[in-house]
């Protein structure tokens, strides 16, 4: 049996956020030959190319870990019909110098939770767009598109029984998909 790592990248900073939270249940999801480790994204220098030939340490060690990951998943708020700041910049860092990706050929997932009635379609559509520029692999189907309501998530913070079979198909769906392009 394989081993799957993979790096998930919480595209909020707040403590106490519904997609962290999201992150954090949906791991137990997955079958045990996967490990889900959050990738930290808060420390990161804003991206500038004039350091691309001297990248930060935080730069370098968030590169490794999404070289050595056999996959990625993007846990994403929507601000502004958007992804997050401190996502596209833990993104643009990655991708630098030109040539030098770490996301390339990397298969990925993308999930998201937010108060509003579409849950995060445009901050994922907007992702969507982001990864294939960077030949990132990205499941397309099932999307999900998740409001934050009561009764998502039960009292010890895991899926709650009523949204389990929605999200226990979409992650039955990411696991063939991760087995399916993971190197």
């Amino acid at each position: 049996m394989s081993q799957y790592q993979i790096a998930v990248f919480v595209g909020s900073l707040r403590k106490e956020s519904f997609n962290r939270q999201l992150a954090n249940a949906v791991a137990k999801l997955a079958p045990p030959e996967f490990s889900f480790k959050q990738i930290k994204i808060g420390e990161l220098p804003l991206y500038n190319q004039d350091d691309d030939a001297h990248q930060a340490d935080s730069v370098k060690r968030l590169k490794a870990e999404i070289l050595t990951a056999q996959g990625l998943l993007f846990v994403t708020p929507e601000y502004n019909r958007s992804i997050s700041a401190v996502l596209k910049n833990a993104i643009e860092h990655a991708s630098r110098p030109y040539g030098s990706s770490a996301w390339a050929g990397k298969p990925a997932g993308i999930l998201g939770v937010s108060p509003g009635a579409t849950g995060t379609a445009a901050a994922q559509q907007h992702l969507r767009n982001i990864l294939a520029a960077l030949d990132v692999a990205t499941l397309g189907l099932p999307e999900a598109f998740i409001q934050a309501r009561d009764g998502l998530f039960d009292e010890a913070g895991d899926i709650s029984i009523a949204s389990r079979p929605f999200l226990q198909s979409w992650m039955e769906c990411y696991v063939a998909w991760i087995k399916k392009h993971a190197e």
